[in-house]
């Protein structure tokens, strides 16, 4: 039963990186496009994916608050 934990908690703390990571890498990629407009396109792709939870209305509204909250919540080691 602990080598399945040990498991799981290494495929956790993996995908948590990768998370992160990608996280690290949109931030820089917005930086980047504010500053040089046009270079990456990053803003324009969120603000139609953001776009896209407004025209579901509330239950799009409902599943991006619940991604903001789970994302936020994440534990720390």
């Amino acid at each position: 039963m602990d080598s399945i934990k040990s498991s799981l908690s290494k495929i956790t703390d993996g995908l948590r990186f990768f998370t992160e990571f990608g996280m690290t890498l949109i931030l820089a990629l917005v930086i980047l496009d504010v500053l040089f407009p046009g270079t990456t396109g990053i803003v324009t792709n969120l603000g139609s994916i953001v776009s896209q939870f407004s025209k579901e209305g509330l239950s799009g509204l409902i599943a991006l608050l619940l991604f903001l909250v789970l994302f936020k919540n994440k534990p720390t080691d």
